[in-house]
């Protein structure tokens, strides 16, 4: 962990050139991310089309897709794949950028993040409050559901090809594996 002195704060972060969206934040530490794959922005648009839809039919609050600041304070400041606001917190977290823990994220695991995903965003998405955590594995061809418990986020279930993805906190949402990947 950083000194407070030695920590790079959300103000400096904004100074950065603007291609600073290929950045994100870890408690005071810059950490490039690359460019995704095809592979990747294509389950992104798959996935952000399906869940849209279903949240705008059922007037749900609000989904977002990256690249977009995700605050959750001045020294963490993440860039989650697709994140999802409830109507019931949108005036207090969805401003210019997110600014608090979104009730759900959505990470599409690629060979360069996934060990970041997995790790250090699950960590800070545990301790920031997420409901829901999704990670989508194009490797294994599987999609994960974490769920907030008083421990902080906990595997709740891995879902296969043949499979349909459900979320408990958007009920009745349900998504085939096979139709992303």
């Amino acid at each position: 962990m950083k000194s407070s002195a030695t920590k790079m704060t959300y103000d400096e972060y904004c100074l950065l050139p603007e291609d600073r969206n290929q950045y994100e934040l870890f408690d005071g530490e810059l950490v490039m991310t690359p460019s995704p794959t095809a592979r990747h922005q294509k389950i992104v648009g798959r996935l952000h089309a399906r869940l849209l839809a279903y949240v705008e039919e059922n007037s749900l609050g609000e989904v977002f897709i990256a690249p977009l600041d995700t605050i959750f304070n001045q020294y963490t400041v993440l860039q989650p794949d697709i994140l999802f606001v409830s109507k019931e917190r949108l005036s207090e977290v969805a401003k210019e950028r997110i600014e608090g823990a979104p009730d759900l994220v959505v990470e599409v695991l690629s060979p360069s993040t996934a060990d970041k995903d997995r790790r250090r965003k699950l960590a800070v998405y545990s301790q920031f409050g997420i409901q829901e955590y999704w990670i989508v594995d194009p490797e294994t061809r599987t999609m994960e559901l974490y769920r907030q418990t008083g421990d902080g986020l906990q595997l709740a279930r891995q879902f296969a090809l043949g499979d349909a993805f459900e979320s408990p906190l958007l009920s009745g949402f349900q998504l085939p594996v096979d139709s992303l990947l």
